[in-house]
């Protein structure tokens, strides 16, 4: 009798919701719902989910006037890498007086070439700072004593190669026309001026920039081939190098970015991310 009594007083003290927490707690938990099928028969299994496990390092290489810039404008604002050229890297080193900016301020004043140890330790320096972002190196490596110096330092994901036929830049660069007195830019095939050789706005004789003439990127382009075939030898027997072949970046890019979107999220599913 005194049991039943302690029993009533107990559950008309206890408030109603601390008692409905007890006994849910002592349920035992349903099964989870089976997953939805798909109400038509024959429907496709759904994709994967993409996984993506770290930061992205990747190097992006091409010939002068394979569109390189404009792809890596493009990646960076689809995918939020930071794109790193050399020769700014080299600039803000040398303008923040470090080590290795010093040192290759001595080559530069001579007008020497800067000695790949230093050039290794100057990049090393920047790309060290940047612990939270994927990243682009453009510029850099040029050697293989680079390239092997930078793998022994930091993992590099993917190297991506622009592979514009040679004959296709020279058309595209020899093509080309300035104004000297303000700076634009005219091509002959596709954005050609009024008057053939004049200036538009002003009617001012129109020039042939020097690294735009045909003998000077004929041989520019003979020079990046001896110097960058070693290394682009280099990457492919490390198993990193990725080549986009094209005549235009309009064609290029869009398979420069299926393929990056299997390595890292795109701005907008990262937006996307941090709503949820």
């Amino acid at each position: 009798m005194y049991l039943c009594l302690f029993v009533v007083l107990t559950l008309t003290t206890w408030p109603a919701q601390s008692l409905l927490q007890h006994y849910r707690s002592q349920e035992v938990p349903e099964d989870p719902p089976p997953a939805t099928t798909c109400p038509v028969e024959g429907c496709p299994p759904p994709p994967p989910p993409k996984m993506f496990s770290k930061l992205l390092r990747a190097i992006i290489m091409g010939p002068p006037g394979s569109g390189k810039g404009t792809i890596s404008g493009r990646i960076v604002h689809d995918f939020g890498m930071k794109h790193l050229s050399s020769g700014d890297l080299l600039r803000i080193q040398i303008m923040n007086s470090t080590a290795a900016g010093l040192e290759a301020k001595k080559f530069i004043d001579q007008g020497a070439l800067v000695p790949d140890e230093v050039m290794v330790q100057l990049i090393l320096n920047e790309l060290r700072e940047i612990t939270n972002h994927s990243w682009l190196l453009d510029g850099f490596p040029r050697t293989v004593p680079q390239a092997e110096a930078l793998s022994d330092k930091l993992d590099i994901d993917v190297v991506m190669n622009l592979d514009v036929p040679f004959e296709t830049i020279k058309q595209r660069l020899t093509a080309r026309w300035v104004h000297p007195g303000s700076g634009r830019v005219y091509n002959l095939d596709w954005n050609p001026p009024q008057i053939p050789g004049k200036d538009d706005v002003t009617g001012e004789e129109l020039i042939q920039r020097d690294d735009d003439k045909p003998e000077t990127v004929t041989a520019r382009l003979r020079n990046y081939e001896n110097q960058t075939k070693p290394l682009l030898q280099f990457y492919s027997a490390a198993g990193k190098l990725v080549s986009f072949h094209g005549t235009e970046s309009n064609i290029i890019y869009p398979k420069v970015k299926d393929f990056l979107a299997t390595k890292i999220p795109a701005v907008a599913d990262q937006s996307q991310s941090v709503k949820q």
